[in-house]
């Protein structure tokens, strides 16, 4: 049940650092565990990815060998959540079968979901170093158990904000927290790129969220229907899924002409220069963003944001500074908000520059040397 993506590695050469992750696709763990196997791995030889077998996303050129295992999510959530734990048995039996790992090897678990990596490590002896990116995980009795998990097994917790930290503290592990950072190639691409509040006299606000309702999805939805008569205000929303997911969730759900729905894309950048602003209306009292990396990749571009008032995102966005902290249950100030933008280009430019100085303090030598840091503490 397991499939190998080789590289060529020098014969006998012992494997020093194990990641393990479960579904790769474009959304922001993996995009991170990629920007973390570039800052950790000195030698592709010495590194194996073990991941899940659906998906084939950002994680297909993180530059080390990929040991796939058995997943599939279902669109029934009690068979996802059997197919999790029989995914976690097959990784723990892969990892038990790899015979180059080292006995001193690092196990690396990004997010609390493959917990099989943790129980390996434990079992054999080897420390293992959890990067956690998620809250809001249902249902209870699962993050219960995934948080038990990573108590017993992990040595090291890395958060990715403090708010996140605070809010699923997991007792008697030492803890970090390590703020998201941008792939250079992505920062040297938003560096070039000059906001322009407008394009063709069109103001864009953008979303890219995964196609669930607790993204704020159905809001993004009803404030298009609500500015039908601003002929220069148009919407885009780019979806973490295929066509097919998305003819599906809209089947029956009227979607005004002024905004355009695009599946998952490989190249986000074509999106956020276009943007007049960028969205994320996640629902505060279901899903809370640990971090919210598309904010920050906007905020590269120059991009006045507007994102929810807790979580990771109000750590990136001072109210009135490079954006707004918006509730998106609150429709009449969302609206006001993306009126207040599209309105006025003065503060547009305002924004985006100090969104630009913002985004700069996020760089990828400060996550490296801290990656690094936990690494030498265990």
């Amino acid at each position: 049940m397991t499939q190998t993506t080789p590289i060529p590695r020098a014969d006998h050469a012992k494997i020093d650092l194990v990641f393990c992750h479960l579904l790769n696709d474009a959304s922001g763990s993996p995009r991170v565990l990629r920007g973390t196997i570039k800052a950790l791995v000195d030698d592709p030889a010495r590194a194996m990815l073990f991941v899940g077998s659906q998906g084939r996303g950002v994680l297909e050129n993180c530059g080390i060998p990929i040991r796939r295992y058995w997943y599939h999510r279902s669109q029934f959530r009690i068979i996802t959540l059997f197919n999790l734990i029989l995914s976690q048995l097959f990784l723990l039996f892969s990892l038990l079968c790899e015979r180059q790992i080292a006995k001193d090897a690092v196990i690396y678990v990004n997010t609390l979901l493959p917990f099989g990596g943790a129980l390996y490590g434990k079992l054999t002896g080897r420390k293992v170093i959890y990067h956690v990116h998620e809250i809001s995980i249902e249902p209870k009795p699962l993050r219960v158990f995934l948080c038990t998990i990573a108590q017993i097994c992990s040595a090291y917790n890395i958060y990715v904000s403090n708010s996140h930290a605070d809010a699923l503290p997991i007792a008697g592990v030492q803890s970090v927290r390590i703020y998201n950072a941008l792939d250079d190639d992505f920062t040297a691409i938003a560096a070039q790129a000059v906001y322009q509040a407008r394009h063709d006299d069109i103001f864009t606000v953008l979303m890219l969220a995964s196609l669930r309702d607790y993204k704020g999805v159905p809001e993004m939805v009803a404030l298009a229907a609500a500015l039908t008569d601003r002929a220069d205000v148009q919407f885009e929303l780019v979806v973490n899924d295929d066509q097919a997911a998305i003819d599906q969730y809209f089947a029956n759900k009227p979607v005004t002409a002024n905004l355009r729905i695009y599946p998952r894309t490989d190249n986000p950048a074509m999106f956020y220069q276009r943007a007049g602003v960028l969205f994320n209306l996640s629902r505060i009292d279901s899903w809370i963003e640990t971090f919210g990396l598309t904010v920050l990749e906007g905020m590269a571009f120059g991009i006045p944001v507007l994102v929810p008032p807790v979580g990771g995102p109000a750590e990136l966005v001072h109210d009135m500074q490079e954006g707004f902290l918006v509730d998106s249950r609150d429709f009449a100030m969302l609206k006001q908000r993306t009126l207040t933008l599209a309105d006025d280009t003065a503060l547009c430019k305002s924004m985006s520059e100090a969104a630009r100085r913002r985004a700069d303090n996020f760089s990828k030598e400060k996550f490296s040397q801290a990656l690094r840091s936990v690494i030498q503490k265990i």
